[in-house]
């Protein structure tokens, strides 16, 4: 295999994550026994759910319309993830659960370079969320976004998706959905806490976690931390497409050593007000994209590395909240502002064969970015009337980019190697700033009909800065936009909701697209700068229809979103040293086209059957034969579970299987195949709950993975071949006080 650059800090890591691991739990031995003297007689357990019942229930979401509101009446398509599905799947990162949700699918491999795909859109497309504040920022590529691995799963008490166009309400980048990724709070009164851990066999992954929260009269505080140390892992011997692997195969860069802490406390001053502040720490180690060598499957196609040596990510959020105010403006008022810092390592690797034996184009380039974002979200909610509910506000956030950059580039196989070293910046220093402000009508027309109508006005502003080893002419350049949206829901009896929404959305060009310059993030290629680049818009159409009742939940979306002045890359018909050069364009039309449907069924007996199938339709309306996206064309996902009436003990086997998918590759044809084969996956589950008394809980997990030990990947992943894992066990083992 090829010299591949490296750069790590483990020791740095392992030092950070031992001693904040070691606090909270050495803080946990205290408390619990206080917790334990604090315990009376007849004490709820609130960690342990209440003897099931065969009622319906369906969980509340916030993200879709920023105010609390039951899934079967929010009029738009939307999908939950609660803290019992994310400890009974056991995922490294909440997104890995996104495979089998209706309209969802991932991009990525490893423990933490997962990502979302909603719709067919991915990367800038999604804005990331959390606790309703972005995570996005103008320093990723298009395809990749923000890792949803900063917010540690740990952390995280449910996962909401809004599945379609959301820019009324959050602005730029929400042009395809909207992942929030809403953390835990201190719920109850005196002190409580959690130990926890982590092992994976198909990686070697050790993971402990930790955390502590209390709630004291007006006073509420919480702390957690996790560590991490996973191994690449590797994938099994098989046939996928037109690749063969003939033994276990390592995946590379999809380990990493990783961890996490966070800090949160609130203080409510007065009756209706409360203040509060945190602050969050992450720190990975020596983690990428991901890679299987080429020598092991195709000998003599490139050789690509994309890694992160490091990644630092550092925010703090304070803000105010105020309830039941009563006010002329206002019943409701939350004030919240940010900042973060994200420093990061990019380095590629690349070689590329050609002409004679021998023959070899390597480049290796090295990056290093700091940004900076602060923001803050004004937002009011009044209710005029007896029937009208408002919500506006406005919010903003700047982004403040510093990038260096190294490059070494050589060429073999014609005498002498021919090298060349290169320090100029492939983005120009650089702000992002971004201010909005929005308003929307929830109006209850009658007793079964509803409907909700917003707009949003934004404006974006790009300026690169003078930057050291660049001397091209600064650019200022500024977007405005105006969306709106309309939501309608009508019941047409108390188990039966019809929904229609339609809506506009927008994503401004962020400052790679505009300004980079240098190679293709994923070989084969240079790309080139386009700061003409214009923001692109959408046109969502949501038709659905939800039914329940107390055995069954039914749910069913046709949809179609098209994108105007679409950003994609494109060849300019130039080349440079002897390869093609690439730049953002912005496109006519893209055209997305789907049915989502969704239902579960619980019976009385403990046991309950789900599925869900997605069929997705993409095209490039202009040009037909160019291939848009790399997801699936079908999906489909079902799931048999048991769950032991005392709770005390479930299991559960799912079932997924993607489609082929044939209009994938327009002009070349990768190692896979020119098409994405389709595969079925298996995997089993169970839980138990060891001990329980009071608030004192153990609980013991156990999944078998990839079951039948098949050799796939994701769609997105295929084309640049990065296989799933082999058949492995996941085991936890959790301690609740």
């Amino acid at each position: 295999m090829n010299t591949r650059i490296s750069f790590s800090r483990l020791s740095r890591v392992g030092r950070g994550a031992s001693f904040a691991l070691v606090m909270l739990a050495g803080a946990a031995l205290p408390l619990s026994a206080l917790q334990a003297a604090q315990q009376r007689e007849g004490s709820q357990d609130t960690t342990v759910q209440r003897r099931q019942s065969p009622a319906r229930l369906t969980p509340v979401v916030v993200t879709a319309t920023r105010t609390a509101k039951n899934v079967f009446y929010v009029p738009k398509p939307v999908s939950v993830l609660d803290r019992g599905d994310i400890s009974r799947k056991m995922p490294n990162t909440a997104v890995d659960l996104f495979r089998e949700l209706p309209g969802l699918d991932v991009t990525g491999v490893g423990v933490n370079q997962v990502r979302p795909n909603i719709r067919g859109q991915r990367g800038q497309r999604i804005l990331l969320l959390e606790d309703g504040m972005r995570l996005n920022n103008s320093r990723r590529q298009q395809d990749f976004g923000e890792l949803p691995a900063l917010v540690d799963v740990h952390s995280v008490d449910r996962v909401e998706v809004v599945r379609g166009p959301a820019s009324v309400l959050y602005g730029t980048d929400a042009i395809g959905g909207v992942v929030n990724l809403i953390t835990r709070r201190p719920r109850y009164e005196g002190a409580h806490g959690s130990l926890g851990y982590r092992y994976s066999t198909f990686d070697g992954q050790h993971k402990g976690l930790a955390s502590l929260s209390g709630r004291f009269g007006d006073l509420a505080f919480m702390a957690s931390g996790t560590f991490r140390d996973a191994d690449d892992y590797s994938a099994p011997a098989g046939s996928y497409g037109d690749i063969t692997l003939s033994d276990r195969t390592r995946v590379f860069n999809s380990g990493t050593q990783d961890y996490s802490v966070d800090a949160y406390a609130s203080y409510a001053f007065a009756e209706r007000h409360e203040v509060f502040g945190k602050y969050e720490r992450y720190r990975a180690d020596t983690a990428g994209f991901g890679f299987v060598d080429p020598d092991d499957f195709a000998p003599g196609s490139p050789f690509i590395e994309i890694l992160y040596p490091f990644q630092d990510f550092d925010k703090y959020t304070v803000g105010y909240r105020g309830d039941r105010l009563g006010t002329v403006f206002a019943d409701k008022v939350s004030l919240v502002g940010y900042y973060q810092d994200n420093d990061r390592r990019l380095d590629n690797n690349i070689v590329i064969p050609f002409g004679p034996p021998g023959a070899e184009l390597q480049v290796a380039t090295e990056n290093f970015t700091d940004i900076s974002t602060f923001g803050a979200r004004l937002e009011a909610t009044k209710l005029a009337g007896s029937r009208v509910l408002l919500t506006y506000g406005a919010d903003f956030f700047r982004d403040d980019s510093e990038n260096t950059d190294a490059a070494l580039t050589t060429v073999l196989g014609f005498g002498p190697p021919m090298t060349s070293a290169d320090s100029t910046p492939r983005v120009p220093n650089a702000s992002y700033r971004s201010v909005g402000v929005f308003a929307q009508g929830d109006i209850q027309i009658s007793d079964r009909a509803s409907v909700i109508v917003g707009g949003r006005f934004q404006d974006v502003r790009a300026a690169t800065q003078r930057t050291p080893g660049l001397s091209d002419p600064l650019v200022d350049d500024s977007d405005q936009t105006l969306v709106g949206a309309i939501n309608a829901l009508f019941s047409v009896t108390d188990n039966l909701t019809l929904v229609g929404a339609v809506g506009r959305a927008f994503r401004s060009p962020n400052l790679v697209e505009r300004f980079f310059n240098g190679p293709a993030p994923e070989g084969g290629g240079f790309q080139v700068p386009n700061p003409a680049l214009g923001p692109e818009t959408s046109l969502n159409f949501d038709v659905g229809i939800r039914y329940r009742d107390r055995l069954l939940y039914l749910e069913g979306f046709v949809f179609r979103n098209e994108i105007r002045n679409g950003i994609r890359i494109a060849a300019t018909g130039d080349s440079l040293m002897g390869l093609p050069t690439f730049w953002n364009v912005n496109v006519d039309k893209l055209r997305f086209v789907g049915v989502e449907l969704n239902g579960d069924v619980s019976l009385p007996v403990g046991i309950s059957v789900a599925a869900n199938y997605t069929h997705l339709d993409t095209k490039d309306v202009n040009d037909p034969e160019n291939p848009v996206g790399d997801t699936f064309d079908d999906k489909l996902n079902a799931q048999l579970r048991y769950s032991h009436p005392s709770n005390r003990f479930w299991a559960a086997y799912e079932f997924r299987w993607n489609g082929e998918r044939k209009d994938v590759f327009a002009t070349t044809t990768p190692a896979v195949g020119p098409v994405l084969p389709s595969f079925a996956t298996h995997a089993v589950r169970a839980g138990v709950t060891v001990f329980r008394r009071g608030t004192h809980t153990q609980r013991l997990g156990v999944a078998v993975t990839n079951l039948t030990n098949e050799l796939y990947a994701e769609f997105a992943n295929a084309a640049f071949f990065r296989p799933q894992p082999r058949r492995g066990v996941v085991v936890t083992w959790d301690v609740t006080f």
